[in-house]
């Protein structure tokens, strides 16, 4: 029996996604797609709370996880979490994207209808509970994305972007779906649930080989996804080549899509054979870390210089998970690592977010992303340039911004764990944070401190407006970034969700 109320957010965006193609064939002004698309993502957020408040509702009769499809669909505290996620995102991503569209006379219905089609897909990855609809809703992420990364067709840097974010898009899927496919072939299940048990003893079997070849395989592609070194080589071309919005639209939501992927499959999949995969996940948090912060120093470009951010802030993301299965830890816990990474995700979403309108901001009135360039930026624009600060230090973990939190969580996770790996990786974590803030600051020293350079016309800077809808995006950022680093029990309700994700183990 299909559970109606269940599906509902994924039903309304799929109906936002065609209401966003019909209005844009319509004899109206192209702006009314965008207008559809932010109330589609508005209306979709009424069924997650519903769902996520039901017990409190006399109109829902049921509460807790819903399973369809044979177990291959859940709708649980943790999913319902994460979608919540997806759309908030999604909705500054649309905000982020208008005026920069409208302003640069770029398609918008095209634009909108593959956006929202991408975030239909992460909604489904978030209570995919199987192979099959994992790498369906994956590839509905990333397959609209390879056309938006191209955007700016006339412009060589993001041909050049799309044709390798399509490259390596296509590679990483037909590893990660072959490694599911060998998963399959041993295991002879598609739920998790079952490739779970089906996995126990496994390792001592004839097919031993075949089974840890399809492991690695898969974690493998979605490492690909989430730009983790050393699979990390696309982000910094694709991110500078993009348009602006589809950068932030990247190191956001299809990054966060990618660790949901990653997380799921691992613990409830391949749960029962952690030792296949869990001191690769130690290194790559450490790799991604260590060579994004380094590789960041050398950056002149702030969109760059936030790519390669982007790839060590995954590596922080990733360190609760690599410091737990180093310490083979089991119970509450794990439940404390999957809270840190939740609680990193949704902070960074608010964190990179804002920081990218300000690149949007800023790139609009100076035509440039260089940081020589930014120079100077508060005698002239003194609101952007304390945003900018703002984001980059809540970004380095400075308090009182919501930055601090997300790195708390994560040294607290890490050392609950208490073994000498964990806090290897812990150690390792804390200098690559020192090493974060000297790049940030960077730019904000450049900003704050440095004289405007010649040529620079301040006069017609400053009577520039930049456009509503990017200031109601850097707003909503903003106080995103600024209440939570002073409230941060605000988000506190993701203990409760990561709990029930996490509990089983």
């Amino acid at each position: 029996m299909i559970d109606y109320h269940a599906l509902a957010p994924e039903l309304i965006l799929a109906g936002t996604v065609m209401a966003v193609l019909i209005v844009d064939m319509l004899p109206v002004r192209k702006h009314w797609t965008a207008v559809v698309g932010l109330l589609g993502l508005f209306a979709t957020v009424v069924p997650i709370l519903t769902l996520g408040f039901c017990e409190s509702l006399d109109f829902c009769d049921y509460s807790g996880s819903r399973e369809m499809f044979g177990g291959s669909y859940v709708i649980d505290a943790f999913s319902l979490a994460l979608k919540g996620l997806f759309i908030g995102s999604a909705f500054v991503a649309v905000l982020l994207s208008v005026g920069y569209l409208e302003s640069n006379r770029f398609w918008q219905g095209e634009f909108y209808f593959l956006m929202l089609a991408s975030v239909l897909g992460a909604l489904v990855m978030a209570s995919s509970r199987d192979l099959v609809t994992m790498f369906v809703g994956l590839e509905l992420v990333t397959g609209p994305t390879f056309l938006m990364a191209g955007w700016r067709k006339g412009e060589a840097r993001s041909n050049e972007a799309a044709l390798k974010f399509f490259i390596i898009g296509v590679l990483s899927a037909a590893v990660l779906l072959f490694g599911m496919s060998l998963v399959y072939g041993v295991t002879g299940e598609l739920t998790f649930t079952g490739i779970r048990a089906g996995s126990v003893g496994v390792l001592d079997g004839d097919l031993s080989g075949l089974f840890i070849i399809g492991v690695l395989f898969t974690i493998l592609g979605f490492a690909f996804k989430v730009s983790a070194v050393p699979f990390h080589f696309w982000t910094p071309d694709t991110y500078e080549g993009a348009p602006t919005p589809v950068t932030a639209y990247l190191s956001v939501i299809s990054k966060t899509a990618g660790f949901v992927g990653l997380l799921a499959i691992c613990y409830l999949a391949f749960g029962e054979v952690t030792t296949l995969w869990g001191t690769g996940l130690w290194v790559l948090a450490a790799l991604s870390m260590t060579v994004g912060n380094l590789i960041a120093l050398r950056q002149t470009n702030v969109v760059r210089l936030l790519g390669y951010s982007s790839i060590a802030q995954g590596g922080f993301i990733l360190v609760p998970f690599g410091a737990a299965i180093a310490a083979d830890v089991t119970g509450s816990d794990l439940e404390e690592a999957f809270f840190a990474t939740v609680t990193y995700l949704v902070i960074y979403a608010f964190m990179n977010l804002g920081a990218f309108g300000v690149v949007i901001a800023v790139g609009n009135r100076l035509r440039s992303a260089e940081i020589k360039d930014w120079a100077g930026l508060f005698s002239y624009a003194p609101g952007l340039a304390t945003m900018l600060g703002l984001f980059f230090f809540s970004l380095a973990g400075i308090p009182p911004l919501a930055g601090w939190f997300a790195k708390f969580v994560m040294f607290r996770s890490v050392l609950a764990s208490g073994s000498g790996w964990a806090g290897a990786l812990a150690v390792v974590a804390a200098v690559n944070s020192v090493i974060a803030f000297y790049y940030y600051s960077k730019v904000v020293v450049s900003a704050f401190m440095e004289k405007v350079p010649d040529g620079v016309p301040v006069a017609e800077i400053r009577e520039q407006r930049t456009a509503p809808s990017l200031q109601f995006a850097l707003v909503l950022t903003t106080i995103g970034v600024v209440v939570i680093g002073f409230y941060p029990t605000l988000i506190s309700g993701l203990a409760e969700a990561a709990k029930t994700f996490a509990s089983g183990f």
